[in-house]
């Protein structure tokens, strides 16, 4: 018997909070029955910086519900931030934590599994998405085409993976140690090298409401994972200049051919596409050596992660 606590970042979600507390509330009711959980365990919710009733809703179920529990960061530090912030300060009341998105898309059904897992003598269990019918098509091809991106850069994930997952208090203890600012949990994780499974998660529709998560935060999300653990974009652009490199040499020779043979042709388009297609290359190398060294200007300043207002314990 485990106990356990679930750890949920909130950004906006009053629509559908209440319904998704009710529902973890039954499970939790038939997880104790089945004698998996301890009766003294939690649902901890995170508000990262709403601006609706979130924070409203979970005081007012603190007060009704024996399980749950709040925690309000001061303002919105974004969706890793939030879920690391509840799951450092979870990990000293409970025996293992699972993190869950509020709109429970993920599988609940699956936390038993995981339990189960747990109690075989693994420390993470990874909720891998064996059905993604519920995303719009753009969202789900999108993702699959960024997980193959990611193994090809080495990045260490667990395909069709995002958030849904349990981690024991030993792999939370390990995960504490890593103090990078620019979080990307999905390759941080696997990384732990605990022993570890999978359990099939089949993603639901959102009941009420709409995705928190823009296109732009999934753009920026992706950049965290690649450029936070790979450097394969560096040395393929040094590739790619190698071969830029051999490519003028052998227009070179073209040249030389054509003044001796006496069929060149004097013109400007060629020069014009050549500089416009040569300074677009520049911006972009620069620009992807510009997003490293924007990394290490923010992990140098060492800037606390979440600021904590106020625990609901």
């Amino acid at each position: 018997m485990i106990k356990l606590g679930i750890v949920s970042p909130c950004y906006n979600e009053e629509e559908v909070l209440g319904s998704s507390i009710n529902k973890l509330t039954e499970l939790y009711n038939s997880l104790i029955e089945k004698g998996k959980i301890t009766p003294d365990s939690l649902l901890v919710f995170v508000n990262d910086g709403s601006k609706d009733k979130t924070w409203e809703i979970i005081k007012n179920y603190h007060k009704s519900n024996k399980f749950v529990r709040g925690i309000d960061l001061a303002h919105n530090v974004g969706h890793q931030n939030a879920i690391m912030a509840g799951m450092m300060n979870t990990k000293e009341w409970v025996d293992g934590i699972v993190t869950i998105d509020a709109d429970l898309q993920d599988d609940i059904n699956a936390i038993e599994t995981m339990i189960d897992n747990y109690e075989q003598g693994f420390d993470i269990v990874y909720g891998v998405k064996v059905s993604r019918t519920a995303d719009p098509m753009f969202k789900r091809l999108t993702a699959q085409a960024f997980y193959k991106l990611q193994n090809s850069m080495g990045v260490e994930s667990v395909f069709n993976h995002a958030d849904f997952r349990f981690l024991s208090k030993k792999a939370l203890d390990i995960l504490e140690k890593y103090k990078e600012r620019n979080l990307y949990l999905r390759g941080i994780i696997p990384i732990i090298g605990l022993n570890s499974t999978t359990v099939e998660d089949n993603l639901g529709e959102r009941t009420a409401g709409t995705s928190k998560y823009t296109l732009n935060k999934m753009l920026h999300l992706a950049l965290d994972g690649i450029t936070s653990f790979s450097v394969k974009p560096i040395y393929n652009i040094v590739y790619l200049g190698i071969f830029f490199l051999f490519v003028s040499f052998c227009i070179g020779i073209y040249v030389i051919h054509a003044i001796i043979a006496g069929t060149s042709v004097p013109g400007w388009s060629s020069l014009i596409l050549s500089i416009w297609f040569v300074g677009g290359f520049i911006l972009i190398c620069i620009g992807t050596i510009g997003v490293y060294i924007g990394k290490i200007y923010n992990e140098v300043k060492m800037r606390p992660l979440f600021n904590i207002k106020e625990i609901l314990e």
